[in-house]
């Protein structure tokens, strides 16, 4: 069962989403907060799998809340919800440590859906999004490069995660098997320093591996 707590100030979006995922067989949702300091005080009481978080809170924002609870809590996964409007926030959102973020008017299966997967351990972008958010703000804040330690192999692994590929398909597109993929993968992951494919993502675009716009 996941267990999940919601943190949204309109109290309107926080049943709704309630609604919808506790009708699942694998979801429960253990805690609605109105902010992000009582999306904190939840997860140091209840410990939950994943937290929705909003990204525009009273008291304390998304942004902070999702970079307290990743660096106290590592195992509890954070998926922001956001509008076109606050780009940047997500951004630094995933650099705090969030799994992925889902635009707040998705349909509702689509939130289902991702909760799954950043509970199962995986990253999870709007795709109509995601290199529009990354690249207009890796325009105005460039980051340094952080790949010097990654062989050709690894580099080119990092640039299909940025793609948005799962291990099976890098393996398709390395003709390689996937437990290598797999093993590849995660030695990226250690030599970057990150936790998860939303951050090697974040990486990638920051270290100008993957040019917004492009493939």
């Amino acid at each position: 069962m996941i267990s999940v707590v919601i943190a949204d100030d309109q109290t309107m979006v926080r049943q709704s989403f309630r609604a919808v995922l506790d009708a699942q067989d694998d979801i429960h949702v253990v805690g609605e907060a109105p902010d992000g300091a009582a999306a904190i005080a939840l997860c140091a009481e209840l410990e939950p799998d994943v937290v929705l978080m909003d990204v525009r809170m009273p008291e304390l924002d998304g942004l902070e809340a999702t970079q307290r609870i990743v660096a106290r809590w590592h195992e509890i996964r954070v998926l922001m919800l956001t509008t076109f409007d606050i780009d940047e926030y997500v951004f630094g959102g995933l650099r705090a440590g969030a799994s992925g973020f889902l635009l707040k008017d998705a349909p509702l299966d689509d939130l289902v859906t991702a909760v799954r997967v950043v509970a199962a351990g995986n990253a999870l972008f709007a795709p109509a999004v995601t290199k529009r958010l990354i690249g207009e703000f890796t325009r105005t804040h460039a980051g340094p490069a952080r790949l010097a330690d990654l062989t050709a192999r690894e580099t080119d692994v990092l640039r299909l995660i940025a793609r948005g590929l799962s291990n099976a398909e890098i393996a398709e597109a390395l003709v390689i098997a996937e437990q290598t993929a797999k093993s590849h993968v995660s030695r990226v992951f250690t030599k970057l320093g990150v936790r998860d494919r939303a951050q090697a993502v974040v990486v990638a675009y920051e270290a100008g591996l993957i040019v917004p716009g492009t493939d």
